[in-house]
């Protein structure tokens, strides 16, 4: 009898540290890598809609889903530091806000998933072989930005009826915006104004008043996003209506910006992260283009220029910053 309780014993013992052990073993808890070009501050509402995403599809951040985040503060140099710093944590997707964070991260690793919020044009930039087929590790979301330059032109046309002349900020490096057939059917001339670097801005603003500009554009480019305050200075002091691609400029002082709602864009980013965690591959995940655009007015700005903008155009109006 006690040679039968011996071997209950020793079984029950075996079971306990091999099958128990293994079933109760904590769970791992994601780390995703948020990668952003701006501060924190600047970066607050996307980093808040990727959450609200996350929120979503039933993550807790801090319990079922660990989030580091990492700011290149408007410095393009900090970026491949940054995303080496998240491959040594040994994230399981990194999340990014531009073209070269996402240049960036592959740098740092061609294996760990990335997932882009709003870029441009990943194809032009070669970020993915293709929209529907992105290959490799990279896909997310575009914010189709290049497209929108013929319309920003007409609703600038439409709120200053008098403008025929146009300075164009652009930087070479970056798509075009398609804006040239958009400005002949308005009436308007446009005038390219390439930016390279920081010392052409300078040369630029005199050409464009040179130039008798009537109003200004730019271009959506991670490069000139990082001048934006030197740009929305220039355009308030020579009194010149201006509108741009995202709101970052609006925010520092712009007039007008028609772009992508970046808040959306990052609350679906949220869906690639979890189809990723889920075993879904970058390459098979579609690139997917925005379905909600914004119109952003600063009224301050209006009033500090001495300019009136229609109320048909003010109704239109997504935020109105009074």
């Amino acid at each position: 009898m006690s040679k039968k309780l011996v071997c209950f014993a020793l079984y029950a013992t075996l079971f306990a540290l091999c099958f128990p052990a293994q079933a109760q073993q904590p769970k791992k808890v994601p780390r995703i890598g948020f990668l952003a070009s701006r501060s924190p501050s600047s970066s607050s509402s996307v980093t808040e809609a990727f959450r609200q995403g996350l929120r979503e599809l039933g993550y807790v951040e801090g319990q079922s889903i660990h989030i580091e985040y990492r700011y290149a503060e408007g410095k393009p140099d900090r970026f491949l530091d940054l995303a080496s710093e998240l491959v040594r944590l040994k994230v399981d997707v990194i999340v990014t806000s531009s073209t070269p964070g996402v240049l960036a991260a592959k740098e740092a690793s061609s294996t760990i998933p990335i997932v882009f919020g709003s870029i441009n044009d990943p194809v032009a930039t070669g970020l993915v072989a293709s929209l529907a087929r992105p290959g490799g590790n990279v896909t997310g979301l575009t914010n189709f930005s290049p497209a929108l330059g013929g319309k920003r032109l007409e609703l600038l046309k439409e709120a200053f009826p008098k403008i025929t002349r146009v300075a164009h900020f652009w930087n070479p490096d970056s798509p075009g915006s398609e804006m040239q057939a958009a400005a002949q059917a308005l009436g308007l001339q446009i005038q390219s104004l390439e930016v390279r670097s920081s010392n052409d801005f300078d040369s630029a603003f005199e050409a464009a008043l040179r130039g008798l500009a009537h109003a200004l554009v730019t271009s959506p480019n991670p490069f000139i996003d990082t001048h934006h305050k030197r740009i929305v200075a220039f355009a308030t002091q020579s009194r010149l209506p201006a509108i741009y691609p995202n709101t970052l400029h609006v925010d520092a002082g712009g007039l007008m910006s028609y772009s992508a709602n970046d808040a959306d864009l990052y609350r679906r980013a949220a869906v690639y992260v979890d189809k990723i965690l889920k075993g879904a591959k970058p390459a098979d995940l579609p690139v997917e283009q925005p379905t909600k655009f914004e119109l952003v007015i600063n009224l301050k700005t209006e009033k500090q220029i001495g300019l009136t903008i229609p109320d048909s155009v003010l109704y239109r109006a997504d935020k109105v910053i009074k």
